[in-house]
């Protein structure tokens, strides 16, 4: 079967319906035709100062949603990329062959320098794609499940792969992206032109997993719309109304054609009740799942995937060290 990589950063206790409809759920079906490895990517956390405790429960919070929503240990490798030290010695390889150039060019570290100068934006900010690169790389990833934000990056990382090859001779597969179109592009509830953050200051922009029903209902209700009265599909000129169908589609897995005729007539106001109460509904059973799930069993299903990932990760660090002259 074809490999999958892909992984979530710790960085926030919040992980929103933008993960879950551009990333979890993808994820869950893949895991039934390829062989999947999804870490907890706590390394890349590190781009930002965190402290060190709440980073330690975001880390265990991201691998209990991985188990609440249906990843499996037994048919995925569930494990967190600091438990792997291959990852690390690869991306220090991986750097030695990687232009400055390339990575000045990076969206997410010009938008960061942009928004707060060049003084803001740490080495591990510009170096974070090589580590991306290692991660993949490292397991012969064939295929990368990315919102498209993320594609830039894997770009990088495919010629980072043809490079080393070309040099060293044939030692990794070279990966290809794979963008879940819709759920990927679930946009903030405050903002509209920007995609759900789980870093936004304001924490009514998005609709997080755990989020209790009056905090959902909340949000859905201050949700930013429009003048007009009109349930209608229209990116540029009702973006809010937009984006809360986007959500309602997925949600209820039905065309955005067949909510405009259901509420045809009926006004914002009912339309967004009827997505507040969905919400919920939808997100209850996750969240009893959730609860359920102790942080010693976290424990448990993350060192059994390290050791397997080791494995996998140990063999390629070998072959790249021999080819390198390391050894």
């Amino acid at each position: 079967m074809k490999r999958i990589l892909s992984g979530i950063k710790p960085s926030s206790e919040i992980l929103h319906l933008g993960h879950y409809f551009g990333a979890l759920k993808q994820w869950v079906g893949l895991q039934k035709t390829h062989t999947c490895l999804f870490p907890v990517v706590d390394l890349h956390a590190l781009t930002i100062p965190q402290d060190p405790q709440k980073l330690r429960e975001s880390t265990t919070n991201v691998a209990k949603t991985y188990l609440a929503v249906g990843l499996d240990p037994k048919k995925s490798v569930i494990f967190k990329q600091s438990d792997v030290v291959a990852h690390l010695e690869l991306f220090w390889i991986l750097n030695t062959i990687t232009k400055v150039s390339e990575l000045l060019l990076m969206t997410q570290y010009k938008d960061r320098v942009q928004k707060n100068g060049p003084q803001s934006a740490l080495a591990g900010l510009l170096n974070y794609p090589v580590l991306m690169a290692a991660d993949i790389l490292l397991y012969d990833t064939n295929f990368v499940p990315v919102g498209d934000d993320q594609v830039q990056h894997i770009e990088l990382a495919r010629e980072i792969a043809r490079r080393f090859n070309q040099k060293f001779g044939q030692t990794f597969v070279i990966p290809q992206p794979m963008v879940e179109k819709i759920g990927a592009r679930i946009m903030s509830l405050d903002d509209p032109a920007k995609k759900m953050s789980k870093s936004d200051s304001n924490p009514n922009s998005c609709i997080a997993l755990t989020d209790k029903p009056a905090v959902i209902r909340e949000k859905i209700k201050r949700a930013v719309t429009d003048s007009g009265k009109e349930v209608k599909y229209d990116p540029k000129k009702k973006p809010g109304i937009s984006n809360l169908l986007t959500i309602l589609s997925l949600v209820l897995n039905v065309s955005i054609k067949s909510l405009e005729k259901k509420y045809k007539g009926a006004g914002y106001g009912r339309f967004k009740s009827d997505v507040a109460d969905t919400l919920v509904r939808f997100l209850s059973d996750f969240q009893n799942k959730y609860n359920k799930i102790s942080d010693a069993r976290v424990k448990k299903v993350l060192a059994d995937g390290a050791r397997k990932a080791r494995k996998t990760a140990e063999k390629k660090i070998e072959e790249v060290y021999k080819k390198v002259g390391l050894k």
